[in-house]
């Protein structure tokens, strides 16, 4: 069986000033860090094959936090990116609605070829978004066949893949929670990815968090 453990990098400060990231380069915060070791704990008595990440700081520094115990080095895959938002990137929530009205509207409309106005680079649609995001997930899937593997990446791609599991139309409401270092269990078997367990954050109650930083 191959295994894959999809989970969210931890906490930065613009996830917490609710200020979009995309695929702008943002470190983890405090919090962040003290997610990852939780992390680390959660999983420490599982084997697992190998360690992935998007290449974003985020990630991989998430990622180090299960690599670095069991002797891994942490492979990156810039097509495990979070979406591009374009000019999006940068702005808080609130922010985006002020500025492009219109787009931020498709936006939450799930107006999945909706394109946003371009920043550095060019935004992806939802569609373009999400063909990325699987394509790459099932490729490592498939180049680790009948491994354990933990891919460290961004709510966005497991939103995708998450969808795709299940059948879930890209343009439905989201209504399912995807927490930074939550754990996210499905099985590849060649063909169909179905999901295991979703959303395990057990690791981030309060009693688990306060362990970590004694």
């Amino acid at each position: 069986m191959t295994e894959l453990l999809l989970i969210r990098h931890g906490e930065t400060d613009w996830n917490a000033e609710r200020r979009l990231q995309g695929f702008l380069d943002i470190g983890l915060n405090d919090r962040g860090r003290q997610q990852a070791a939780a992390l680390a704990q959660a999983l420490h008595d599982e084997v697992l094959d190998v360690v992935i990440a998007s290449d974003l700081q985020r990630a991989v520094h998430t990622a180090q936090a299960l690599a670095v115990p069991r002797g891994l080095a942490v492979l990156t895959d810039a097509g495990l990116r979070e979406r591009c938002y374009g000019a999006f990137e940068g702005l808080r929530y609130d922010e985006i609605v002020d500025h492009f009205p219109q787009a931020h509207a498709s936006w939450m409309a799930r107006e999945i070829d909706a394109r946003f106005p371009p920043g550095p680079q060019i935004a992806e649609t939802l569609r373009e978004f999400s063909a990325r995001a699987i394509e790459n997930v099932i490729a490592i899937a498939q180049r680790h066949a009948g491994q354990k593997i933990a891919i460290v990446t961004h709510g966005g791609v497991l939103d995708c893949v998450y969808r795709a599991a299940r059948g879930v139309g890209l343009d439905s409401e989201r209504d399912f929670d995807i927490m930074n270092t939550g754990i996210n269990r499905f099985h590849w078997d060649g063909k169909l990815l179905t999901v295991l367990q979703w959303g395990n954050i057990a690791h981030l109650d309060q009693a688990a968090l306060d362990e970590i930083s004694q």
